[in-house]
């Protein structure tokens, strides 16, 4: 498809120009994050969004309210990192609650999940992905800037194992000459604890992304499928991008998310929402929806439906990742995960 897409209509759900149907919101509750990792946020970055632009967490179930109503079912709470979101799970048992949410899920780092992670599933949160991009220790004090970043993770990862968390599933970014070499001991690692493996490609969000480069996933997963005797996964493994693999004679996982090599734009289901009420209707772009400004004006909730379902129709076919790798100079930390 060359982007001369079917208008579609909003009267049996939340519908973009292109047909496609808007199923799933992730909600940046912060742009802060207590690690400096090289392909989200440059070391000594402070132009954080200011606590009084953020939005309130009644403003945020109000929005997420809306789409609900509108029928998206999937929402994920990220950052920066949701946990420095004080108060978060609060937050998190006030959206799940909301009539026709039925799948809520967070992004975290898992620097403080040990600490929180009974809390967010007593609240409501069913599935964790959590950042961990290499197995040594030095490795990912490199890459996150912080010397106790593994030893915190490793352990949020056995407290949400212990909380009952299923599926964890581990987001490893993958970086020619940084952690490439350890791709298959991070499959076995994580066949072995039973976790949910997603390999993702960097994508040039922010001049320090575009500066690591993006490393192609596609022969990685032809040597694994041959490894690890891998077959395409027929059950769902959730609503976003990645793709999935098993076991032919197990139980474990193998997901990748391939943005550049392999882009998946003619099945985006999702938006995103950062901590400043901006709707980002495509990670790769800048058309934006400012949702802030009309809340705190008093817009009624038949108007807030309204703008989104306008804005939604706006959303673009694809991102330009491979044709304008410069376009978007916002952080990954700023847009909502």
């Amino acid at each position: 498809m060359d982007g001369m897409g079917i208008v579609g209509s909003n009267s049996a759900g939340l519908t973009d120009g292109f047909g496609r149907a808007i199923r799933y919101l992730r909600v940046g509750v912060t742009d802060r994050c207590d690690l400096r990792c090289t392909y989200c946020m440059p070391k000594g970055f402070k132009g954080f969004e200011e606590p009084e632009h953020w939005l309130t967490f009644e403003e945020i179930e109000r929005v997420v309210g809306a789409f609900a109503k509108l029928g998206v079912s999937r929402v994920r709470l990220t950052g920066g990192e949701p946990l420095l979101r004080r108060n978060i799970a609060d937050l998190a048992q006030r959206l799940g609650a909301l009539t026709g949410i039925d799948d809520l899920s967070m992004t975290t780092n898992g620097t403080t999940l040990a600490k929180h992670a009974q809390a967010l599933r007593h609240a409501g949160v069913r599935r964790l992905n959590i950042s961990l991009d290499s197995l040594s220790k030095a490795c990912v004090t490199e890459i996150t800037g912080r010397e106790d970043a593994f030893d915190r993770v490793m352990q949020g990862l056995e407290a949400a194992q212990a909380a009952g968390f299923a599926p964890i599933k581990i987001n490893m970014v993958v970086m020619s000459g940084v952690n490439d070499a350890e791709i298959a001991d991070m499959v076995k690692f994580c066949l072995q604890r039973g976790f949910v493996l997603r390999l993702i490609e960097t994508m040039p969000v922010g001049e320090t992304a575009r500066q690591i480069g993006s490393m192609p996933l596609t022969q990685i997963l032809e040597d694994l499928k041959q490894r690890f005797v891998l077959v395409p996964e027929i059950m769902p493994m959730g609503g976003g991008p990645a793709r999935y693999w098993r076991q032919a004679h197990g139980h474990g996982q193998i997901g990748v998310i391939t943005p550049i090599s392999q882009h998946f734009c003619e099945t985006c289901n999702r938006v995103r929402l950062d901590v400043s009420g901006t709707l980002y209707l495509c990670l790769g772009q800048d058309d934006t929806l400012e949702l802030r400004p009309l809340l705190r004006a008093g817009i009624s909730d038949t108007e807030l439906s309204e703008v989104i379902k306008d804005a939604v129709l706006k959303k673009p076919w694809r991102h330009e990742f491979n044709d304008k790798p410069e376009k978007i100079v916002r952080f990954m930390s700023q847009t909502g995960g």
